[in-house]
This record gives structure tokens, C-alpha cells and sequence, in this order.
């Protein structure tokens, strides 16, 4: 008889972790037991999975007992401590932070590009890729199959829950201090101005600016030569996913005020011919993907339409007009479905084909 594994979630309170457990409840139960594990706070709190109500428990040692696969939505610190302790206790842990990205060891999953990697892990963790990477992976990857992928140029508008619940709040709260200024006859359009006027604390912010009615050319912390950690993701883990160790890259990632899904546009450079055409006929025969591309009728993918769907959208597809062998795309995925829990639910699953074999 065949073995149904054991999975727990790990951050199953979190704004990436309450998508997984949607994620879970709308897909095949493949599973034996299913346990849910959080921060202590959140220990005793029910959450219904698969019409059955269960109980969270603390994270600790002990809760990896009996599990097979243990998905990690938690930040980076707590996956470096934990992932490694799972594994121990006998648990593939497939984690979605930043810890264990780049470690030679554990492999970099995206199940449409190169899912035979979920079974090199010699450290028993399988990671999972920021969420900017993956909006565009599924495309790239059926591209680079295709004319083989040398150059890469692209700029991200990522929404403010990349940053977590705290990214959400703080955007409605912005909106809203803005929204009644205007209400009070404010003409001045001093965003920062107004968001004092309504009690909001610049230090309670996640990021440095405003984001209402702003835009934020920059995303995560600064790395060497001006570069950002986000802009750094984008090219390392591109290479590393597509297996393409010498891939020329430049990223510039930029936060916009949109809640949910992130945006790319994408200027491919191959190493062989290609058309937009061509390339719409690829993309349209990928399952997780959708194309959405006739701007004469002004059909494009945007935030709004994506956020909530798991497939990626793609649209804008043309061919660079000065740049031989490139095309011009606009990329836009759910980045708390696809860029995060889909994604790491998609490499549990491909570890779980292991047991029915």
C-alpha cells in the first residue's frame, strides 16, 4: 500500500502561510497527517484544512516528529535555525526564505524549469526562489528551452505585501491618511505631510518613503556597487535555476502601491532567431501560464486582474526594435500565490510523487 506522507506548515499564521493553507484546501488531499506549526502565540488556534478543524502547535523540535515534508514560510533567521532541524528529525524541508538559496547543496526549485533537482538535496532542504525570480521563471524557462537564453533585462514594480502583512497595513493606513487630508481641503499633494496629520509614524513604515501615490526605486537592503539584495536575487538565482551559470543580467527592482502581485518587464536577449509570434505559441502551450497580449484592445496583464490566480500572466510580447535575437515582455504573477506558497506547495508535491514510488 502506498504511503501517504505527512506534511506540516511551518508559519501556518503568516500572510504567506494563511495562502498556503488555501492553497492546500482547494487542491487533492494527497496527505496522511497535516500539522500545523507557528511562533507560541499562535499555539491553540484553530484552522480548518480539508474540512477538518486543527489545533496549531508551538514550533519545536518534537513538532517535526513523524512528518515527511515540512514547508517553511517563515523569515530567514528562523529557516536557518529550523529547516536544518527538521531535517534532522527526518522531514524534507521545503523552505521560502532567503536562507538557503545560494548553498551549493540545496537545490533552487521551480517545478515547470527543473524539477528533477527536488531530489538533490543532500542536506534534506529544498528552497524555494524569491518571489520577483519566480514571477518571470515559468516563461524564461520555456523560452531558454527554446532559443536559449543569453541576456536578461528587467525591472521589477513589486507590491507592498512582499514585505509581509505589515506592507499591506501600512498601505491602507497611508491611503487612508491621504484620503482625509484630501477630504480636508489639503490641496498641497505633500504625501508625507499628510500621513503625519494622521498619526502615522515614519519609523512604522517598512520602507524609508511613503508608498501611497509613490513609487520606491529601490527593494531590500544595498548590496556592493549600489546594487539591491532584491536586484541581486534576480540575477543569482536566475542562473541558477536556468542552469545558466554565465547569464547576463541586470535588474532593477522598484516598489509600487499595489497590495498583491508583482510586475516585470522582461527584454530577453537569445542566442538564436525568435518572433512574437513564435513566442506567444510557446507560452500558450505551458499550463501555468497565461497570455493575455492584444493592446488594441487593451488586453494586458495587470496587478488587479492576477492578484488571486495562481497561473503567471504574460502579455506585451514584441520584439525589440534595436537589439538582434530579443523580445520585450510584460510579466505579472501573484507574489503571495505563485511567488511564494504555490510554488513551495508545487515542490512538496513533487516530493511526495517520491513516495508512491
Amino acid at each position: 500500500m502506498t504511503k501517504k506522507p505527512n506534511l506540516a506548515l511551518v508559519g501556518a499564521t503568516g500572510a504567506v502561510g494563511t495562502v498556503m493553507i488555501d492553497i492546500i484546501n482547494n487542491r487533492p488531499n494527497i496527505w496522511g497527517e497535516i500539522r500545523l506549526i507557528a511562533s507560541p502565540r499562535s499555539a491553540g488556534k484553530k484552522i480548518s484544512v480539508h474540512g477538518e478543524d486543527l489545533t496549531v502547535v508551538a514550533l519545536s523540535p518534537e513538532a517535526f516528529d513523524g512528518i515527511d515534508i515540512a514547508m517553511f514560510d517563515v523569515p530567514d533567521e528562523i529557516s536557518e535555525v529550523w529547516a536544518p532541524i527538521a531535517a534532522e528529525r527526518g522531514a524534507v524541508a521545503v523552505d521560502n526564505s532567503g536562507a538557503f538559496r545560494m548553498n551549493d547543496q540545496v537545490p533552487l526549485v521551480v517545478p515547470e524549469v527543473n524539477p528533477e533537482q527536488a531530489k538533490n538535496r543532500p542536506l534534506g532542504i529544498i528552497s524555494n526562489p524569491n518571489c520577483t525570480t519566480l514571477t518571470m521563471m515559468a516563461a524564461m524557462g520555456a523560452l531558454h528551452r527554446k532559443w536559449i537564453l543569453k541576456e536578461l533585462v528587467v525591472s521589477s514594480y513589486q507590491a507592498v505585501s512582499g514585505a509581509g502583512s505589515a506592507g499591506i497595513e501600512r498601505l491602507r493606513d497611508e491611503t487612508a491618511a491621504v484620503g482625509k487630508a484630501r477630504e480636508a481641503g489639503s490641496q498641497a499633494g505633500d504625501v508625507a505631510a499628510a500621513l503625519v496629520a494622521g498619526g502615522l509614524n515614519p519609523a512604522d513604515s517598512p520602507w524609508a518613503h511613503p508608498i501611497a501615490l509613490n513609487v520606491i526605486p529601490f527593494a531590500g537592503s544595498l548590496k556592493a556597487g549600489g546594487h539591491s539584495s532584491e536586484e541581486m536575487k534576480v540575477r543569482d538565482e536566475s542562473r541558477k535555476i536556468l542552469g545558466i551559470n554565465d547569464l547576463k543580467v541586470a535588474a532593477s527592482c522598484v516598489r509600487v502601491p499595489v497590495q498583491v502581485a508583482h510586475s516585470l518587464t522582461v527584454h530577453a536577449t537569445f542566442a538564436n532567431p525568435l518572433t512574437p509570434d513564435e513566442v506567444r505559441a510557446v507560452l500558450s502551450e505551458q499550463p501555468t501560464i497565461r497570455v493575455v497580449d492584444d493592446p488594441a484592445n487593451n488586453e494586458y496583464p495587470t496587478p488587479a486582474q492576477v492578484a488571486g490566480q495562481d497561473p503567471t500572466f504574460v502579455g506585451r510580447i514584441r520584439q525589440a526594435l534595436d537589439f538582434e535575437n530579443s523580445i520585450e515582455l510584460f510579466v505579472v504573477g501573484d507574489n503571495l500565490r505563485k511567488g511564494a506558497a504555490l510554488n513551495t506547495y508545487e515542490i512538496a508535491e513533487l516530493v511526495a510523487a517520491e513516495f508512491a514510488g
